[in-house]
Order: C-alpha cells, then structure tokens, then sequence
C-alpha cells in the first residue's frame, strides 16, 4: 500500500470515529432538562439531596432526563420560585412555601403536632394526611407536592434559665424573639414566654445587647452555628420543626409519562426518607458541639413534652380566621396531641 493510499485510509477511518463518536454524543444527549430551584447553601444537606434526586432520575432514564440544580437562590427567592412554578418556567423546587396565594399553606408551619423523630416519620410521610392536604392545597395553584425535606427539629435558646421549661402554666422569665408569623407568637405565648418579634439578622444583637434573652424558631444547627457565642441555654423541646417542600410544576409534571412520573416520585420519596434520618443525626451532633461549647443542654422524652404540645395545639383555633375552621378542625381531628 502506498504512502498516500495509507494517507486516505487514515483519514477515512478517523472520519468514520469523529462521526461515530458525535453520533453517540447526540444519542446521549438528554431529552427533558427539568430546572431544580433550592434556597439552601451549596454545601446544606437539602443541596446534597437535591443532587441525589437528580443523579437517581438521570441514572434511572439512562440521561433522557437530564434535573438541572440551582441551589442558593440562584434562580430566585421562595415567593418567586413558587410564581415560576405555577408557570411552568422551573419545574421543581426544595424551598419553603409562601402563603401569599393561599394563606392555608402554613400549616405545615403551625406549632405542637410533633414531639419528635417519631412523630415525624408518621405525621409527614407520604401516605399521611398532612402530605395530602398539603398536595390538594398547591394543586388548586397549579403545583404539586413531591414531599417534604425535613431539616430538624426546633427547641427554644436562652442567655439565662427559663423557669420549668415544659410547665406551660408558669411563667418562663425570658424574653424571647419569635418570627413574624402567628403560628409561634402564639405557641410561644402558650408556653408562658414574653414574646418580642424581630429580624433573623438582627437575632445575634439583640441577645448580645439584651434586647431579647431567647429566640424561638432556630433548630440545633441554626442556633449553633449563628448563636453560639450569645446563648447560654438550649431546650430540646421539639415543639416545632424546621421544613422545606419538594415541589413540582403542575405543568411539567402533565408533560411526563406516567413511568417518569413514578422515577421522579421515587426519587424524591428516597429523599425526604433519608432527609429525616440526616436530621436527627444533625441535632444530635449540633447538642454535642453546643456541650462541648459550654452551652448547658436539655432534652425530653417525648412523653416529658406533651404538655407543651397540648399548650401550642390549645392556640390553634385562634388561626382559623386565616386558614379557615373547617381546615383547623381537621388538622385538630388529625394531629391533636394525645
């Protein structure tokens, strides 16, 4: 064979490579590019999960589907998230719920219908009625409810000793800051605190100056990562818990065969599972760093902390003027404290 003809023969095979090899990146290339919109650090654990979502769905479809992540509010704050779910432009999310569109939507944040990790696997899991009513209330919205990421359970942080802690009928001697919503001004009430409202940001000043002397609505990871060097006291008392939601755009889920339907559930169920688990191994670590810290530590059974759940369920019909009594009887009828 001649120097030109093994030339050609050459290049014809390299050809016949370059084509194979952008033909089979063409194959390979995904079908669907759904956009995951998330509120969490890169780093947080709900980022993490979210990423195993899309690694499950990816593996599952052979790449046909390609769930495209965008943690840290990159594609917008919560509010505008949700906006963009009901339109279709972001097709899932793990960001909290706005209520501005259906003021019922903060059920999930009311207070005292858990006590603990055992409470949680029943009350949120995906067969529970919270999951349902939940679902029905984003479908009138165009969204549907994929699951819940559950970051931990919340306790109450002090400068000084509150008095009896799980005593809702006396007087704790603390004031404390609650968030701006009536779920925990008046769960907090319940539980025998004065109660002062004032911004997540300015939460560490105010316990360092004494403007407040607590903070209600941190869980362990929040209120040691952010108060560590102000707080003096932690009381584990599960009377809330911290909670994102796993949603998807009612019109990006139309456009999904059934059987990607049942891979993108599956994935999101193994999620919010694993989500529980991580959570109670984070409070448990958090507690031993606030120890190790010199932060004086207090945890309860979840028997020990009936009475504050039956003091924070007792307010409940105080909110049926904005989520309706028909809705807060039966979340009574559901999730009362036994």
């Amino acid at each position: 064979m001649t120097t030109q003809k093994k030339s050609l023969l050459l290049c014809a095979v390299l050809f016949v490579s370059l084509f194979a090899l952008m033909a089979g990146s063409a194959l390979a290339a995904p079908a669907v590019t759904l956009k995951f919109a998330g509120q969490s650090p890169a780093d947080h654990p709900a980022s993490v999960l979210m990423n195993e979502i899309a690694k499950e769905v990816a593996d599952k479809t052979k790449g046909r589907i390609e769930v495209k992540v965008y943690p840290a509010n990159q594609l917008g704050d919560y509010t505008l998230v949700y906006e963009e779910l009901i339109k279709g432009t972001i097709d899932l999310s793990c960001t909290s719920v706005p209520s501005q569109f259906d003021p019922r939507l903060e059920l999930v944040y009311i207070n005292g219908f858990v006590k603990g990790y055992g409470d949680v696997k029943k009350v949120f899991a995906p067969t529970g009625w919270l999951f349902k009513k939940m679902d029905e209330l984003n479908t009138r919205l165009g969204v549907k409810l994929g699951g819940f990421f559950i970051e931990g359970m919340i306790g109450t942080a002090t400068t000084k000793p509150a008095t009896k802690p799980l005593d809702p009928s006396v007087k704790k001697g603390v004031l404390i800051r609650v968030p701006n919503m009536d779920v925990y001004k008046l769960a907090a009430d319940a539980m025998g605190y004065r109660t002062v409202t004032i911004p997540y940001a300015d939460v560490y000043q105010a316990l360092q100056t004494g403007v407040a002397e607590g903070v209600n609505g941190f869980s362990v990871v929040a209120a040691y990562t952010m108060l560590r060097d102000v707080i003096k006291h932690w009381y584990m008392t599960n009377y809330s818990l911290e909670c994102l939601n796993y949603m998807i755009s009612g019109k990006t889920w139309a456009k999904l065969a059934p059987a990607d339907q049942k891979i993108l559930q599956e994935a999101i169920n193994h999620a919010a599972a694993k989500s529980i688990v991580m959570a109670k191994q984070s409070d448990d670590k958090y507690m031993q760093l606030m120890r190790d810290k010199g932060i004086k530590v207090y945890t309860y059974s979840e028997k020990e902390l009936v009475p504050i759940a039956k003091a924070s369920a007792s307010t409940w019909p105080m909110l049926e003027k904005k989520m309706t009594k028909e809705l807060i009887d039966e979340f009574r009828k559901e999730l009362a404290p036994k």
